[in-house]
């Protein structure tokens, strides 16, 4: 029965059934009673690993779940991954069997959603699956790149090999996005903060002065009188102020999210911002260098590896350009022909280079060049952002800020030269 249990679970990745956790009681050799939890696709497989480990069964049941959802543990990340994939092929490399492996890494495990996901894989590959059935059962965490390559090693007999290429490609893209949303969010939390500590000088403290000035008997300085009433304003329509700000905002990402048309105007808009356009062009194209040397590694044709480059690219202008490439390619032209008749979207040192590649049958260490070239290039606007925008907020700080002080004192400034 089990054996049967198998070869369903085995019979194509994606009709693969749903492991759960089970517990289980039970009996070992010497009659010592025990118990213990287990994932596996059904109670008939759960009890069939049981008796492989010499303990025979007396009940076995589903783990009840959570009444309000599982709320066990944080969401994993794509850094997650990562690291995952970096501690499997640390441990494969290290002569540790595939399903031991697991284990270990499991129990290293802080988070227990990535405990329970890494069991469950185990779980597919004990039954009788291949790691990359495993893998296609969470697509949340697992895309279809990461899959395919894992196959690909599995089918070549070099799962190792591709395991720490896959680990290498998920370090380098996280390590990319990372930078971007450290250049992104830097800026952004300052202007929040900088609305806030605004917001609270407006409803609190400018009203203190505002009835302090209504007994000068004179009339405010211009500045003065211009915050008094945008205080005013604040102080009646604040919840106005922060409804409309915090509705945006959700409305924004529900936007951006849900339909494409909107997110796609984003992405094409992100390229010709006149800083951050730069730094999301070359992150792409590195990404997509990146991409290409791994597929190439894991022996993927050039035509069918496009398809996971171009969603690998993170932007839509990129993606498209690869998506035409692809048509290209697949009717004969040379890959740096067809990047050369794309314009101004692949840089000349990239296309000369992919060319040399064609030319040389080096195109995947070419590739891994670029990549490493363009990933140095990020790293180097990331820096470069950084110093250019640390004082120009400062600069933005004071003006906000230092004018709401100076707009404050400058009645008490009057008063005192007229005394």
């Amino acid at each position: 029965m089990a054996e049967n249990v198998a070869k369903k679970t085995t019979a194509g990745g994606a009709n693969l059934p749903k492991t759960e956790i089970y517990i289980w009681d039970g009996t070992d050799k010497q009659g010592k009673k025990l118990k213990g939890e287990l994932t596996g696709s059904s109670e008939i497989l759960v009890k069939a690993l049981l008796r492989k480990q010499g303990i025979t069964p007396t009940r076995v049941r589903k783990k009840p779940k959570p009444l309000f959802g599982d709320s066990s543990g944080k969401p994993i990340t794509a850094s997650d991954i990562a690291v995952f994939a970096r501690q499997l092929t640390t441990m494969m490399s290290a002569g540790v069997p595939l399903i031991q492996a697991f284990d270990i890494v499991a129990q290293g495990q802080e988070n227990p959603r990535m405990q329970k996901m890494l069991l469950d894989i185990k779980a597919t590959v004990e039954s009788g699956g291949t790691l990359a059935d495993g893998l296609r059962q969470h697509p949340d965490q697992f895309d279809a790149l990461f899959c395919n390559l894992v196959e690909a090693g599995e089918q070549a007999g070099a799962l190792e090999s591709l395991l720490d290429k896959v680990a290498t490609y998920k370090e380098k893209t996280e390590g990319i996005k990372k930078k971007i949303k450290k250049a992104l969010t830097y800026p952004i939390a300052v202007i929040v903060v900088a609305f806030i500590i605004t917001a609270i000088l407006m409803i609190f403290v400018v009203p203190v002065f505002a009835d302090l000035f209504k007994g000068f008997g004179a009339d405010l300085p211009a500045l003065t009188q211009f915050v008094v009433d945008l205080s005013e304003k604040f102080v009646k329509y604040w919840y106005i102020i922060f409804g409309t700000i915090i509705g945006g905002v959700i409305a924004f990402k529900q936007a951006k999210k849900r339909i494409p048309a909107f997110d796609s105007f984003l992405q094409r808009m992100s390229l010709k911002m006149p800083i951050f356009g730069d730094l999301i062009g070359k992150s792409a194209v590195a990404r997509f260098a990146r991409t290409m040397a791994t597929m190439f590694a894991a022996g993927t044709p050039l035509v069918e590896a496009m398809d996971s480059v171009a969603g690998a690219t993170g932007n839509i202008v990129y993606q498209e350009a690869v998506l035409q490439i692809k048509d290209d390619v697949s009717t004969g032209i040379a890959l740096a022909t067809s990047m050369r008749n794309q314009g101004k979207i692949w840089p000349n040192m990239m296309v000369q280079m992919v060319q040399i590649g064609e030319e040389s049958g080096a195109l995947e260490t070419m590739l891994g060049k670029v990549a490493d070239f363009y990933e140095e290039e990020v790293d180097a606007l990331v820096d470069a952002m950084s110093s250019l925008l640390e004082p120009m907020i400062m600069a933005f700080l004071g003006i906000v800020i230092g004018g709401l002080v100076v707009a404050m004192y400058l009645p008490i400034f009057k008063m005192g030269s007229v005394v």
